[in-house]
């Protein structure tokens, strides 16, 4: 195996690439196969032949929908459910204690938030969950 990043040959139980300290599987210049340098958004290796994936691959099941989200988050914003959903926990007990401890005073200012964030979900402007998968439409 080869780093993608700098060609260096790596171990195939290496995390990072030693050389370069990039996270195995990352960067999208070189050949994971056999190390050449790849020309820009080459589909396949023309040293080896090996189908160049640089996109990583989501499961469907996992990816949660752009508009539940959004629609979530402009009408239960204000208790973090959208980030709940999305799997931004620490941002959704941030609006959840603001909300609850200031005993609904809160609620208009994580309101808001969750509004703003709700529209920028069904904008795009926030297109991926909080474990950096894409959203689906």
């Amino acid at each position: 195996m080869f780093c993608k990043n700098c060609g260096k040959e790596m171990n195939d139980n290496q995390a990072i690439c030693l050389n370069c300290g990039v996270k195995t599987g990352e960067g999208k210049a070189f050949c994971e196969n056999c190390g050449n340098a790849l020309p820009e958004n080459a589909a396949v290796c023309l040293n080896c032949g090996v189908a160049v994936n640089n996109a990583p691959v989501v499961d469907p099941s996992i990816q949660k929908s752009k508009l539940v989200a959004g629609l979530l988050g402009i009408f239960l914003g204000s208790i973090g459910v959208h980030n709940f959903y999305l799997g931004y926990t620490g941002k959704a007990v941030a609006q959840l204690l603001i909300s609850i401890l200031t005993c609904g005073a809160g609620a208009a200012v994580t309101g808001i938030w969750g509004v703003i964030e709700g529209i920028m979900l069904l904008c795009g402007k926030i297109d991926k969950d909080g474990k950096g998968n894409p959203l689906k439409d």
